[in-house]
Protein backbone atom coordinates (compact mmCIF):
# COMPACT_ATOMS: atom_id res chain seq x y z
CA UNK A 1 0.00 0.00 0.00
CA UNK A 2 2.95 2.49 0.18
CA UNK A 3 2.71 3.36 -3.62
CA UNK A 4 -1.43 4.53 -2.73
CA UNK A 5 -2.34 8.20 -1.69
CA UNK A 6 -5.44 9.65 -0.74
CA UNK A 7 -7.13 13.08 -0.33
CA UNK A 8 -10.02 14.07 0.62
CA UNK A 9 -11.07 18.10 -0.87
CA UNK A 10 -13.66 19.27 1.61
CA UNK A 11 -15.24 22.51 -0.13
CA UNK A 12 -18.30 24.58 0.51
CA UNK A 13 -20.10 22.81 -2.27
CA UNK A 14 -18.70 19.54 -2.88
CA UNK A 15 -16.46 17.00 -0.91
CA UNK A 16 -14.07 14.88 -2.94
CA UNK A 17 -12.46 11.53 -1.91
CA UNK A 18 -9.71 10.58 -4.26
CA UNK A 19 -7.75 7.34 -4.29
CA UNK A 20 -4.80 7.29 -6.39
CA UNK A 21 -1.36 5.09 -6.91
CA UNK A 22 1.90 6.62 -7.68
CA UNK A 23 3.42 4.74 -10.87
CA UNK A 24 6.74 5.48 -12.70
CA UNK A 25 7.83 9.19 -12.81
CA UNK A 26 5.17 10.00 -10.06
CA UNK A 27 2.63 9.58 -12.68
CA UNK A 28 -0.66 9.04 -10.55
CA UNK A 29 -3.81 6.57 -11.77
CA UNK A 30 -7.44 7.51 -10.46
CA UNK A 31 -8.03 4.29 -8.76
CA UNK A 32 -11.51 5.99 -6.77
CA UNK A 33 -13.50 9.01 -7.08
CA UNK A 34 -15.89 9.88 -4.34
CA UNK A 35 -17.69 13.07 -4.70
CA UNK A 36 -20.61 13.87 -2.71
CA UNK A 37 -22.18 17.60 -2.19
CA UNK A 38 -20.92 19.38 0.85
CA UNK A 39 -23.53 19.67 3.83
CA UNK A 40 -22.47 21.64 7.29
CA UNK A 41 -19.64 24.02 5.57
CA UNK A 42 -19.83 27.50 4.80
CA UNK A 43 -17.06 29.75 3.76
CA UNK A 44 -14.97 26.73 4.01
CA UNK A 45 -15.80 26.15 7.73
CA UNK A 46 -17.71 23.68 9.43
CA UNK A 47 -20.50 24.90 10.88
CA UNK A 48 -22.44 21.88 11.24
CA UNK A 49 -20.15 18.84 12.38
CA UNK A 50 -22.71 16.17 11.98
CA UNK A 51 -23.98 17.23 8.57
CA UNK A 52 -20.57 17.79 7.30
CA UNK A 53 -19.41 14.48 8.93
CA UNK A 54 -22.09 12.87 7.08
CA UNK A 55 -21.01 14.30 3.40
CA UNK A 56 -17.38 13.41 4.30
CA UNK A 57 -18.58 9.54 5.09
CA UNK A 58 -20.55 9.08 1.78
CA UNK A 59 -17.52 10.78 0.19
CA UNK A 60 -15.31 8.17 1.11
CA UNK A 61 -17.58 5.59 1.37
CA UNK A 62 -17.68 6.14 -3.01
CA UNK A 63 -14.19 5.80 -3.04
CA UNK A 64 -13.54 3.18 -1.45
CA UNK A 65 -16.43 1.06 -3.41
CA UNK A 66 -14.93 2.17 -6.47
CA UNK A 67 -11.19 1.75 -5.52
CA UNK A 68 -12.14 -1.81 -3.82
CA UNK A 69 -9.40 -0.20 -1.34
CA UNK A 70 -9.87 0.66 2.90
CA UNK A 71 -8.96 4.05 3.49
CA UNK A 72 -7.45 4.89 6.83
CA UNK A 73 -5.46 7.96 6.35
CA UNK A 74 -5.76 10.98 4.01
CA UNK A 75 -4.41 14.52 3.07
CA UNK A 76 -6.96 16.95 3.93
CA UNK A 77 -7.51 20.52 2.05
CA UNK A 78 -8.19 23.69 4.17
CA UNK A 79 -9.46 27.25 3.63
CA UNK A 80 -11.35 29.72 5.23
CA UNK A 81 -10.80 33.18 6.26
CA UNK A 82 -8.97 32.21 9.23
CA UNK A 83 -6.16 30.92 7.50
CA UNK A 84 -3.33 33.52 7.90
CA UNK A 85 0.50 33.54 6.76
CA UNK A 86 3.61 35.51 8.15
CA UNK A 87 7.27 35.41 7.17
CA UNK A 88 9.86 33.96 9.16
CA UNK A 89 13.53 33.72 9.86
CA UNK A 90 15.36 30.96 11.35
CA UNK A 91 19.42 30.85 12.00
CA UNK A 92 21.52 27.96 12.75
CA UNK A 93 25.18 26.75 13.30
CA UNK A 94 25.71 24.27 10.79
CA UNK A 95 27.30 21.14 12.43
CA UNK A 96 29.50 19.67 10.25
CA UNK A 97 31.91 21.46 7.00
CA UNK A 98 28.99 20.84 5.14
CA UNK A 99 25.33 20.92 4.80
CA UNK A 100 22.90 18.08 5.05
CA UNK A 101 19.35 17.40 5.62
CA UNK A 102 19.62 17.86 9.66
CA UNK A 103 20.79 21.47 9.08
CA UNK A 104 17.84 21.90 6.75
CA UNK A 105 15.49 20.12 9.28
CA UNK A 106 16.92 22.00 12.51
CA UNK A 107 16.82 25.58 10.57
CA UNK A 108 13.24 25.05 9.46
CA UNK A 109 12.52 24.19 12.97
CA UNK A 110 14.25 27.58 14.42
CA UNK A 111 11.67 29.65 11.89
CA UNK A 112 8.78 27.48 13.02
CA UNK A 113 9.54 28.87 16.40
CA UNK A 114 6.96 32.35 15.78
CA UNK A 115 5.09 33.82 18.49
CA UNK A 116 1.06 32.91 17.83
CA UNK A 117 -1.81 32.98 19.80
CA UNK A 118 -2.55 29.85 21.89
CA UNK A 119 -6.25 29.42 20.00
CA UNK A 120 -4.10 29.31 16.45
CA UNK A 121 -1.63 26.18 15.47
CA UNK A 122 0.88 26.19 12.65
CA UNK A 123 -0.38 24.35 9.23
CA UNK A 124 2.69 24.83 6.91
CA UNK A 125 6.24 26.20 6.83
CA UNK A 126 7.35 26.60 3.36
CA UNK A 127 11.04 27.77 2.58
CA UNK A 128 11.25 30.99 0.56
CA UNK A 129 15.33 30.76 0.14
CA UNK A 130 18.58 30.47 2.12
CA UNK A 131 21.45 32.39 3.05
CA UNK A 132 25.18 30.77 4.02
CA UNK A 133 27.55 32.15 5.48
CA UNK A 134 25.76 35.98 4.48
CA UNK A 135 25.40 34.79 0.77
CA UNK A 136 21.77 35.31 -0.12
CA UNK A 137 19.89 34.06 -3.10
CA UNK A 138 20.66 30.33 -2.61
CA UNK A 139 17.84 27.48 -2.86
CA UNK A 140 19.42 24.28 -2.12
CA UNK A 141 22.09 24.47 0.06
CA UNK A 142 22.50 20.42 0.57
CA UNK A 143 26.31 19.90 -0.12
CA UNK A 144 27.52 23.39 0.11
CA UNK A 145 30.03 24.50 2.82
CA UNK A 146 29.46 26.76 5.18
CA UNK A 147 29.21 27.81 9.09
CA UNK A 148 26.01 29.93 9.42
CA UNK A 149 22.86 28.51 7.81
CA UNK A 150 19.63 31.21 7.55
CA UNK A 151 16.34 29.86 5.91
CA UNK A 152 13.97 32.85 5.38
CA UNK A 153 10.44 31.12 6.00
CA UNK A 154 6.71 30.87 5.15
CA UNK A 155 4.51 30.29 7.94
CA UNK A 156 0.97 29.49 7.45
CA UNK A 157 -1.68 29.31 10.56
CA UNK A 158 -4.96 28.42 11.21
CA UNK A 159 -7.42 28.55 14.12
CA UNK A 160 -7.23 25.62 15.92
CA UNK A 161 -10.75 24.82 17.15
CA UNK A 162 -11.60 25.03 13.22
CA UNK A 163 -8.92 22.70 12.21
CA UNK A 164 -9.85 20.34 15.05
CA UNK A 165 -13.55 20.66 13.79
CA UNK A 166 -12.06 19.54 10.88
CA UNK A 167 -9.85 16.67 12.14
CA UNK A 168 -13.25 15.14 14.11
CA UNK A 169 -14.94 15.15 11.20
CA UNK A 170 -12.73 13.53 9.32
CA UNK A 171 -12.13 10.98 12.00
CA UNK A 172 -16.18 10.41 12.07
CA UNK A 173 -15.74 8.88 8.33
CA UNK A 174 -13.00 6.44 10.27
CA UNK A 175 -9.83 8.52 8.49
CA UNK A 176 -6.85 9.73 10.07
CA UNK A 177 -6.17 13.30 8.84
CA UNK A 178 -2.64 12.85 7.87
CA UNK A 179 -1.87 16.63 7.29
CA UNK A 180 -3.70 19.62 6.01
CA UNK A 181 -2.94 21.17 2.81
CA UNK A 182 -3.63 24.66 2.23
CA UNK A 183 -6.08 24.74 -1.32
CA UNK A 184 -3.75 27.13 -3.43
CA UNK A 185 -0.83 25.31 -2.47
CA UNK A 186 -2.44 22.14 -3.85
CA UNK A 187 -3.84 23.49 -6.67
CA UNK A 188 -0.49 25.01 -8.35
CA UNK A 189 0.91 21.61 -8.09
CA UNK A 190 -1.43 20.66 -10.44
CA UNK A 191 -2.01 24.16 -12.59
CA UNK A 192 1.03 26.00 -12.48
CA UNK A 193 4.39 25.95 -14.61
CA UNK A 194 7.61 25.62 -13.45
CA UNK A 195 8.36 28.51 -16.23
CA UNK A 196 5.41 30.86 -14.35
CA UNK A 197 6.48 29.36 -10.64
CA UNK A 198 9.89 30.74 -11.08
CA UNK A 199 8.92 33.86 -13.04
CA UNK A 200 6.63 35.07 -10.76
CA UNK A 201 2.59 34.20 -11.14
CA UNK A 202 -0.48 34.44 -8.44
CA UNK A 203 -2.78 30.91 -8.39
CA UNK A 204 -6.48 32.32 -7.77
CA UNK A 205 -8.61 29.54 -6.65
CA UNK A 206 -12.71 30.69 -6.94
CA UNK A 207 -14.58 27.92 -5.08
CA UNK A 208 -18.32 28.80 -3.65
CA UNK A 209 -17.08 29.86 -0.39
CA UNK A 210 -14.16 31.25 -0.77
CA UNK A 211 -11.13 32.30 -2.94
CA UNK A 212 -7.96 31.18 -2.08
CA UNK A 213 -4.55 32.53 -3.21
CA UNK A 214 -1.03 32.06 -3.64
CA UNK A 215 1.91 34.23 -4.77
CA UNK A 216 5.09 32.43 -6.19
CA UNK A 217 8.35 34.07 -6.86
CA UNK A 218 11.47 32.54 -7.83
CA UNK A 219 9.85 29.13 -7.35
CA UNK A 220 8.69 29.54 -3.95
CA UNK A 221 5.19 30.63 -2.06
CA UNK A 222 6.17 34.43 -0.76
CA UNK A 223 2.45 34.66 0.04
CA UNK A 224 -0.91 33.48 0.84
CA UNK A 225 -4.56 34.27 1.75
CA UNK A 226 -7.99 33.22 1.79
CA UNK A 227 -10.58 35.50 0.60
CA UNK A 228 -14.82 34.72 2.40
CA UNK A 229 -16.15 35.12 -0.52
CA UNK A 230 -16.58 32.60 -3.86
CA UNK A 231 -19.10 31.75 -6.61
CA UNK A 232 -22.04 30.88 -4.44
CA UNK A 233 -22.18 35.02 -3.49
CA UNK A 234 -22.60 35.28 -6.91
CA UNK A 235 -25.65 32.89 -6.43
CA UNK A 236 -27.36 34.63 -4.29
CA UNK A 237 -27.01 37.83 -5.72
CA UNK A 238 -28.59 36.65 -8.83
CA UNK A 239 -31.24 34.84 -6.14
CA UNK A 240 -32.13 38.75 -4.85
CA UNK A 241 -31.42 40.50 -7.31
CA UNK A 242 -34.04 38.43 -9.92
CA UNK A 243 -35.93 37.18 -6.97
CA UNK A 244 -35.78 33.05 -7.86
CA UNK A 245 -34.65 30.25 -5.74
CA UNK A 246 -31.29 29.49 -4.76
CA UNK A 247 -30.96 26.18 -7.04
CA UNK A 248 -33.10 28.09 -10.47
CA UNK A 249 -30.11 30.85 -9.37
CA UNK A 250 -27.28 28.23 -9.55
CA UNK A 251 -28.96 26.63 -12.65
CA UNK A 252 -29.41 29.90 -14.82
CA UNK A 253 -25.91 31.26 -13.64
CA UNK A 254 -24.37 28.34 -15.33
CA UNK A 255 -26.49 28.14 -18.36
CA UNK A 256 -27.01 32.04 -18.99
CA UNK A 257 -24.30 33.65 -17.01
CA UNK A 258 -21.63 36.05 -18.26
CA UNK A 259 -19.41 38.36 -16.45
CA UNK A 260 -18.81 40.86 -19.00
CA UNK A 261 -22.53 42.58 -19.27
CA UNK A 262 -21.30 44.11 -22.93
CA UNK A 263 -20.64 40.67 -24.57
CA UNK A 264 -24.24 40.21 -24.24
CA UNK A 265 -27.44 41.68 -26.65
CA UNK A 266 -30.24 44.20 -25.40
CA UNK A 267 -32.91 41.49 -26.84
CA UNK A 268 -31.58 38.47 -25.14
CA UNK A 269 -34.06 36.86 -22.62
CA UNK A 270 -34.65 33.40 -21.01
CA UNK A 271 -37.31 31.72 -19.32
CA UNK A 272 -37.24 31.49 -15.59
CA UNK A 273 -39.88 31.16 -13.08
CA UNK A 274 -39.40 33.84 -9.98
CA UNK A 275 -41.37 33.63 -6.93
CA UNK A 276 -44.94 34.70 -6.78
CA UNK A 277 -45.17 33.65 -10.77
CA UNK A 278 -47.15 30.88 -11.48
CA UNK A 279 -45.68 30.74 -15.28
CA UNK A 280 -42.18 31.40 -16.13
CA UNK A 281 -41.55 35.10 -17.30
CA UNK A 282 -39.08 36.49 -19.58
CA UNK A 283 -36.39 38.16 -18.27
CA UNK A 284 -33.27 39.87 -19.85
CA UNK A 285 -30.02 38.43 -19.79
CA UNK A 286 -28.36 41.25 -20.04
CA UNK A 287 -29.70 42.17 -15.86
CA UNK A 288 -28.58 38.59 -15.13
CA UNK A 289 -25.01 39.58 -16.42
CA UNK A 290 -24.96 42.89 -14.76
CA UNK A 291 -25.51 41.05 -11.67
CA UNK A 292 -22.87 38.81 -12.11
CA UNK A 293 -20.04 41.05 -13.67
CA UNK A 294 -20.74 43.83 -10.57
CA UNK A 295 -19.65 40.69 -7.57
CA UNK A 296 -16.96 38.99 -9.74
CA UNK A 297 -15.60 42.61 -10.39
CA UNK A 298 -15.55 42.99 -6.15
CA UNK A 299 -14.20 39.71 -5.81
CA UNK A 300 -10.92 40.63 -8.25
CA UNK A 301 -11.05 44.27 -6.61
CA UNK A 302 -10.44 42.23 -3.63
CA UNK A 303 -8.21 40.27 -4.87
CA UNK A 304 -5.48 43.35 -6.36
CA UNK A 305 -6.26 44.92 -3.32
CA UNK A 306 -4.32 41.59 -1.39
CA UNK A 307 -1.83 41.44 -3.65
CA UNK A 308 -0.73 45.01 -3.46
CA UNK A 309 -0.73 44.80 0.15
CA UNK A 310 1.74 41.95 0.26
CA UNK A 311 4.14 43.99 -1.84
CA UNK A 312 5.02 41.67 -4.37
CA UNK A 313 2.50 42.71 -7.16
CA UNK A 314 5.17 44.20 -9.23
CA UNK A 315 7.41 40.69 -9.63
CA UNK A 316 4.49 38.67 -11.31
CA UNK A 317 5.05 38.60 -15.03
CA UNK A 318 3.73 35.29 -15.41
CA UNK A 319 -0.20 36.81 -14.10
CA UNK A 320 -2.76 34.99 -12.90
CA UNK A 321 -3.93 31.11 -13.13
CA UNK A 322 -7.25 31.00 -12.29
CA UNK A 323 -8.95 27.81 -10.84
CA UNK A 324 -11.76 26.41 -9.42
CA UNK A 325 -15.34 25.66 -10.18
CA UNK A 326 -16.23 29.11 -9.86
CA UNK A 327 -13.33 29.96 -12.94
CA UNK A 328 -15.71 28.38 -15.43
CA UNK A 329 -17.94 31.23 -15.58
CA UNK A 330 -17.95 32.64 -19.44
CA UNK A 331 -16.13 35.84 -19.40
CA UNK A 332 -14.42 35.55 -15.74
CA UNK A 333 -10.99 35.29 -17.49
CA UNK A 334 -11.37 38.78 -19.17
CA UNK A 335 -12.26 40.40 -16.81
CA UNK A 336 -9.89 39.38 -14.02
CA UNK A 337 -7.37 40.65 -16.83
CA UNK A 338 -9.17 43.73 -16.74
CA UNK A 339 -9.26 44.56 -13.61
CA UNK A 340 -5.91 43.52 -12.43
CA UNK A 341 -4.10 44.48 -15.44
CA UNK A 342 -2.20 41.34 -16.15
CA UNK A 343 -2.33 38.42 -18.06
CA UNK A 344 -4.20 35.59 -16.86
CA UNK A 345 -5.20 31.86 -18.12
CA UNK A 346 -7.76 28.90 -16.21
CA UNK A 347 -6.03 26.01 -15.89
CA UNK A 348 -7.53 22.45 -14.54
CA UNK A 349 -5.96 18.82 -13.75
CA UNK A 350 -4.28 17.31 -17.27
CA UNK A 351 -2.26 13.91 -18.47
CA UNK A 352 -4.74 11.81 -15.73
CA UNK A 353 -4.68 8.22 -16.28
CA UNK A 354 -7.48 5.91 -14.86
CA UNK A 355 -10.95 6.96 -13.00
CA UNK A 356 -10.25 10.27 -14.44
CA UNK A 357 -13.23 11.54 -16.86
CA UNK A 358 -15.08 13.87 -14.01
CA UNK A 359 -11.75 15.67 -13.25
CA UNK A 360 -10.43 17.00 -16.10
CA UNK A 361 -12.25 20.90 -14.74
CA UNK A 362 -10.90 23.56 -12.53
CA UNK A 363 -13.39 22.34 -9.76
CA UNK A 364 -10.99 19.56 -9.20
CA UNK A 365 -7.49 21.13 -9.50
CA UNK A 366 -7.39 21.36 -5.33
CA UNK A 367 -8.68 17.25 -4.98
CA UNK A 368 -5.90 15.98 -7.77
CA UNK A 369 -3.51 18.66 -6.04
CA UNK A 370 -3.50 17.03 -2.99
CA UNK A 371 -2.76 13.76 -4.66
CA UNK A 372 0.63 15.10 -5.90
CA UNK A 373 1.20 16.25 -2.78
CA UNK A 374 0.92 13.32 -0.99
CA UNK A 375 3.13 11.35 -3.58
CA UNK A 376 5.89 13.86 -3.14
CA UNK A 377 5.80 13.70 0.48
CA UNK A 378 5.48 9.58 0.37
CA UNK A 379 9.20 9.81 -1.77
CA UNK A 380 10.73 11.84 1.02
CA UNK A 381 13.75 9.67 2.21
CA UNK A 382 13.37 10.59 5.14
CA UNK A 383 10.00 11.34 5.81
CA UNK A 384 8.38 14.44 6.64
CA UNK A 385 10.21 16.96 8.98
CA UNK A 386 12.42 13.71 9.55
CA UNK A 387 10.20 11.35 10.39
CA UNK A 388 9.30 7.81 9.70
CA UNK A 389 12.32 7.52 7.95
CA UNK A 390 11.67 5.60 4.33
CA UNK A 391 13.90 4.74 1.50
CA UNK A 392 13.17 4.81 -2.06
CA UNK A 393 15.12 3.68 -5.30
CA UNK A 394 17.44 6.35 -5.82
CA UNK A 395 16.42 5.48 -9.34
CA UNK A 396 13.06 7.06 -9.33
CA UNK A 397 13.20 10.93 -10.84
CA UNK A 398 15.09 12.04 -8.16
CA UNK A 399 15.83 15.28 -8.95
CA UNK A 400 12.14 15.80 -9.85
CA UNK A 401 11.17 15.14 -6.38
CA UNK A 402 13.62 17.70 -4.54
CA UNK A 403 12.41 20.27 -6.79
CA UNK A 404 8.97 19.49 -5.59
CA UNK A 405 9.99 18.75 -2.08
CA UNK A 406 11.64 22.03 -2.16
CA UNK A 407 8.23 24.21 -1.84
CA UNK A 408 6.15 21.49 0.32
CA UNK A 409 6.95 20.68 3.88
CA UNK A 410 10.88 20.48 4.87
Amino acid sequence: MDDIVVGIDIGTTKVCTLVARVEENMDLRIMGVGIEPSEGIRKGVIVDLGAAAGAISRSVQKAEQTSGLKIDSALVSLAGAHVSSINSRGVIGVAGDTVDEIDIERAMEAARTVAIPSSREIIHVIQRGFSLDGEDGIHQPIGMHGFRLEVEAHVITAASATVENLRKAVATAGVNAAQFVLNPLASAEVVLSDTERNMGAIVCDIGGGTTDLAIYVNGDVWHTMVLAVGGNHITQDIAHGLRLPLPVAEEIKKQHGNAIKADIGLDETFAVQPFGEDQPVRLSRRDLCHIIEARVEEIFDLTLQEIKRSGYDGLLPAGMILTGGSSQLTGMKQLASRVLGMPVRTAQPEKLIGLADKLHSPAYSTSVGLLHWAAALQALPYGSAGKGRKQKGESQNWDTIKNILRRLLP
